[in-house]
């Protein structure tokens, strides 16, 4: 296994992933993506910018809706590494294929954090449980 960290914040990820990461110098945010040799992927957004993670989750659904037209979605609240996180299930097409997209916002000492994973159904049974135990490795403070 991989693992990223920055800003106390960290996961672990597969060796065969690929992960790729983005700075945003002006507001103290980053961006960092994780894929499979599939269609699975995995990111994570740290947004100091955003309101709370409510206004987030918010945002995220609006860019989604914006994108799929036929996107079906339910609000969902869940504990994520002993954190509550708010979010949403969404479900749409893309290039005629069903995707499943989950998305959980949380509270962080360094701002709101957004996480979102997506699988289609081609390689849903084979990735779904690693983005799955992706989640699960998430440490929001670490030391």
């Amino acid at each position: 296994m991989n693992t990223f960290e920055r800003d106390r914040i960290v996961i672990r990820y597969p060796t065969n992933w690929t992960v790729d990461e983005a700075a945003d110098p002006e507001s103290g945010g980053w961006t960092m993506t994780v894929s499979s040799p599939d269609t699975a992927f995995f990111m994570m957004s740290l947004q100091p910018d955003a309101r709370d993670p409510g206004d987030l989750a918010d945002q995220t659904l609006d860019a989604l809706k914006g994108e799929y037209k036929e996107l079906d979605s339910e609000e969902v609240t869940e504990t994520i590494c002993g954190q509550p996180a708010i979010g949403f299930n969404a479900d749409f097409l893309t290039v005629d294929t069903a995707t499943s997209c989950r998305v959980r916002c949380m509270d962080t000492f360094a701002g709101p954090l957004l996480l979102l994973t997506q699988v289609s159904e081609y390689d849903r049974e084979q990735n779904e449980p690693v983005l799955t135990a992706i989640i699960k490795s998430l440490d929001v403070d670490a030391e």
